[in-house]
């Protein structure tokens, strides 16, 4: 007797903006969206640590193929910070490493250390990020007491404004480039400080220019599984064209389209030399992603045709 396949799942496209709650892992998160759209094939981008909460887009069937573009985009996080303690990790999730007494910092002095965090640098990530080395995950080397060398990474802080502060807290709104950590600029503008400092809350508002308003919770979604509104759930998944909204746009004719399903460049006056483009058909729907080829035509990196 052969053995019975397991049932598929639905399949459908689209994304999901999760407000992830704190305290669970992105993918726990991951793995309870599928179950309650009995999702065929789904994915998100972008860790949240389990302390933090807020934007973690999951996306459904053909809209897993566009993840590079989530993590390579832009994001915005508002985060407070304890100063005067240290920790391993650099939230409060970790081991203190060291405390120190607060000095007193004018509201002057605290706009100059931010100030010298804004616009183009480096960082080095943290021990307790998800990088690899030789195939295993820098925290969990941390977690065995292993700390290695890393390389200092190029990163933009676009926005860093104070948004509140006490004698021994301030609160951060941060618009950052892809490869940031939060945890790791809280650390630096504590030792900036001379303080040190460390995460207590942080939560992801924007990733790619999607709003906080479109967001939603867990408990909404089981809530209405629960109630059986299944056409109210699917309503929260937004189509995957939105995936591209942020990158340059080119209509293709029927005929533009079936080359580019076939592989082919196309000549696209005007176009972008460096970067992904959105290539559409006359009804906005997104066929593929594109690229500049060395030859000067554009290029289909990704397809979103079904099957493809």
């Amino acid at each position: 007797m052969g053995r019975r396949r397991k049932p598929r799942g639905r399949r459908f496209d689209g994304v999901l903006l999760l407000d992830k709650p704190q305290g669970i892992t992105s993918n726990e998160a991951l793995q309870t969206v599928k179950r309650i759209y009995n999702a065929d094939k789904a994915g998100h981008t972008g860790s949240l640590d389990p302390l933090a909460t807020g934007m973690l887009p999951i996306l459904f069937g053909e809209g897993t193929k566009l993840s590079r573009l989530l993590l390579e985009a832009d994001k915005v996080y508002t985060t407070r910070a304890k100063l005067g303690v240290t920790t391993d990790s650099g939230d409060s999730d970790g081991q203190v490493l060291e405390t120190k007494a607060v000095p007193a910092i004018s509201d002057e002095q605290l706009e100059s250390v931010l100030a010298g965090f804004r616009g183009e640098g480096t960082q080095i990530p943290s021990m307790f990020s998800a990088l690899k080395k030789d195939g295993k995950k820098l925290y969990e080397l941390a977690r065995e007491g292993i700390e290695v060398e890393r390389e200092p990474r190029p990163i933009n802080i676009f926005e860093l404004t104070l948004l509140g502060r006490g004698d021994d807290w301030i609160e951060l709104k941060v618009h950052c480039s892809k490869g940031t950590y939060v945890r790791t600029l809280v650390e630096d503008i504590g030792q900036a400080l001379d303080c040190g400092a460390h995460v207590v809350e942080l939560r992801r508002t924007n990733v790619a220019g999607f709003q906080p308003e479109a967001m939603v919770t867990l408990d909404a979604l089981n809530l209405l599984r629960d109630e059986k509104a299944f056409a109210e759930m699917d309503a929260h998944c937004g189509p995957i064209n939105s995936l591209a909204d942020h990158l340059p746009r080119f209509e293709l004719t029927a005929e533009e389209v079936r080359w580019v399903v076939q592989g082919q460049g196309l000549l696209i006056p005007g176009a972008p030399t460096s970067g992904d483009l959105a290539l559409v058909d006359a009804e906005g729907q997104l066929v593929a992603l594109g690229a500049m080829m060395d030859d000067g035509r554009v290029g289909p990196t990704r397809l979103l045709i079904a099957g493809q």
